[in-house]
């Protein structure tokens, strides 16, 4: 079983093309990524609005989407691309997933996976941030 930890992307992002783990800059994402790694993980993803499922190192252009802006029924099919894209890479039913994310990008892929955590879940920005200082302490 591996575990593979999966951060949700954020607006505040660089002005040119960089690797995705740059490219986002908010103090949640930061914060989040800081955490991700402290953590034994066998692989670290970032849930992409307009990409899906994104290696840390892939080299992206900004962008400004979001799924927070999105209906129902376009949240559930990134989510299905996200999960389609994660068997790629991933055993989605042995697999453990560690989900930092809110409640738009969490919930179109929670289903799929067998075995999540959900450390952030039911958080406000203020609260996951406050968590994560904490946590890395």
């Amino acid at each position: 079983m591996k575990t593979i930890i999966l951060i949700s992307c954020v607006s505040k992002k660089g002005i040119k093309k960089a690797k995705a783990e740059k490219l986002y800059q908010s103090a949640l994402f930061v914060k989040s990524l800081v955490y991700a790694k402290s953590l034994k993980h066998d692989s670290i993803y970032i849930l992409s609005a307009k990409h899906h499922l994104l290696a840390l190192d892939a080299e992206i252009e900004p962008y400004n989407l979001t799924l927070n802006t999105m209906n129902k029924q376009e949240r559930t099919a990134w989510g299905n691309e996200v999960i389609t894209q994660l068997k790629k890479v991933a055993n989605v039913g042995k697999d453990k997933f560690i989900i930092l994310a809110g409640k738009n990008y969490l919930t179109p892929i929670k289903a799929a996976l067998k075995h999540i955590e959900t450390p952030l879940e039911g958080m406000k920005i203020g609260e996951r941030l406050q968590f994560l200082s904490e946590q890395l302490k």
